[in-house]
């Protein structure tokens, strides 16, 4: 066996460094938009497209859920828990210059745990960006909600728009 062959390549937990950093800006945002926002009233930030404006959900996407009795804080913390584990595992089985996955696996632990913090610690989760169009808004979102957007959609991307191993248009 030659020496290279023996060489175990890195994984790709170092990732998990930018998961960490994507925490830390969305749990200061939502320090910030709780101390210098007043509740579900906007402030402009663009005219015509995008208030700041401090809601809580304590459900999940859409405020799905919301509603009901309590029993889903827990069930949304426990499923928050369970990907990111098992998104954590697999950053250990894939190699580290394989950013195709790795990057949106840490963007979507990123998400999940920063509403989790929130979760655990208030109730609730804190949104504070609100994007709107006309009468139409689009329900208020954090910095943690577009980790997971922008990581589910390079998923997609990545997994069905470019091969795997190539990297080109499918």
């Amino acid at each position: 066996m030659s020496r290279s062959s023996n060489r175990v390549e890195a994984n790709a937990l170092p990732w998990l460094g930018l998961s960490v950093l994507l925490i830390g800006i969305d749990q200061l945002t939502k320090v910030w938009a709780e101390s210098a926002l007043q509740f579900q009233r906007p402030v402009p930030v663009i005219d015509g497209l995008m208030n700041w404006t401090l809601t809580y959900n304590e459900g999940a996407a859409f405020s799905f859920l919301s509603d009901a009795s309590g029993w889903q804080r827990w069930f949304f913390s426990a499923l928050a828990i369970g990907i990111s584990g098992m998104l954590v595992f697999w950053l250990r089985k894939i190699p580290r210059h394989d950013w195709r996955h790795a990057l949106p696996f840490a963007l979507v632990i990123a998400g999940a745990l920063g509403n989790l913090i929130d979760r655990l610690r208030l109730g609730h989760v804190v949104d504070f960006i609100d994007v709107y169009w006309g009468a139409s808004h689009w329900p208020a979102f954090n910095v943690a909600d577009s980790a997971i957007s922008v990581g589910a959609v390079l998923l997609l991307l990545f997994g069905v728009v470019f091969h795997k191993n190539e990297g080109k248009p499918a």
